[in-house]
């Protein structure tokens, strides 16, 4: 027995073929939209890759632009169907076609459902992957002769400025390494000697952070250095300071920065699945119902479409056969050439 029966005539075709052929162009628009959102997740990844320890965290990205392209393929073959679907000659050479399409829709929800899944479990990777790499682009921020290193200054000073933050956790982060090149040191200044010699790995550390850390809404001149020495500025608490520098470190602004677009894509993604699932419903119906017409020659005449031409039961159960059959159609061929292979 057919699970979920309608009956249509010709007015209820031509406005199922006419709803489907609109929804799988909105689809297209989607897939678009899904490729693009994938191209600026890629770029934007690509902008910070210095501060990331790994490059596996672009698979998501790539995996949206696969998909969004697949997506508008699929549904222009769609709305192409639906398009030829009420003239008997044009869709002829679709209609053996169609099954398989429907099987392919399918596999490609669930490559959906796992792109979103992936989106919202991508977070914890980049928390990891941004934790190592802006402690590492702190420690070479000084290396602006180095090469492979040039540019690290430039990059975590704009993400600095650009995401208000500073440092790895927070702006003290910048005490614990030496963050000023030996190049521009006077060696010949008691100040710096001392301060060389009373570290046991000879580095010049102190309690100040890049102008890039400072806040431009702070109602006095930035205060970099010497930070907790309240005795070395007027009127300073660097408790109470609070202005003075961004306090919020750069990890938890890029997590939030990527983890939001991530969480807006996988809801798209989910969104799009569901639009996906109707128009496989919709396809599913009209050409059936188109298959079942009293009179082909008639293209008035009444048919039915159905959802699955037996009960979920009985199309599991078919379908669980067909594995088998296979499986054992397999296992017969092997045996077979272990058979040629013995008399050989």
């Amino acid at each position: 027995m057919a699970l979920m029966k309608v009956k249509f005539d010709l007015p209820k075709r031509v406005k199922l073929a006419q709803g489907l052929w609109l929804m799988y162009w909105l689809a297209v628009m989607t897939g678009i939209l899904v490729f693009s959102l994938g191209l600026f997740f890629k770029i934007e990844l690509r902008k910070r890759s210095e501060m990331m320890n790994n490059n596996e965290s672009h698979f998501v990205p790539n995996l949206l632009i696969l998909v969004g392209l697949a997506a508008c393929g699929l549904n222009v073959f769609g709305g192409k169907v639906c398009h030829d679907s009420l003239d008997a000659m044009k869709f002829a050479k679709w209609k053996p076609m169609v099954k398989g399409y429907l099987m392919g829709c399918f596999a490609f929800n669930i490559l959906l459902f796992f792109t979103a899944l992936l989106c919202f479990c991508m977070q914890f990777q980049l928390y990891f992957a941004l934790a190592e790499g802006l402690k590492n682009g702190i420690k070479f921020y000084k290396d602006t002769d180095t090469p492979g290193r040039c540019f690290m200054k430039r990059t975590l000073d704009m993400t600095q400025i650009e995401f208000r933050c500073c440092g790895n956790n927070n702006y003290r982060d910048w005490f614990e390494v030496q963050w000023i090149s030996n190049r521009y040191l006077d060696f010949s200044n008691d100040e710096v000697k001392d301060r060389v010699l009373s570290n046991v790995e000879g580095k010049f550390l102190m309690e100040s952070v890049p102008f890039s850390c400072c806040n431009p809404g702070s109602p006095r001149p930035c205060i970099q250095h010497q930070l907790t020495n309240n005795s070395a500025h007027y009127d300073y608490d660097h408790h109470t300071e609070e202005l003075n520098i961004w306090t919020r470190g750069c990890r938890e602004s890029l997590v939030a920065y990527y983890g939001g677009m991530m969480n807006s894509i996988g809801g798209l993604m989910l969104l799009y699945i569901i639009l996906e699932a109707g128009v496989m419903v919709g396809l599913q119906y009209l050409t059936t119902s188109l298959e079942t017409m009293a009179d082909p020659e008639n293209p008035e005449s009444e048919s039915e479409g159905w959802l699955l031409e037996k009960s979920v039961k009985e199309t599991v159960a078919d379908f669980i056969a067909k594995i088998k059959g296979l499986a054992g159609a397999g296992n017969q061929v092997g045996e077979g050439e272990e058979a040629v292979a013995t008399v050989s």
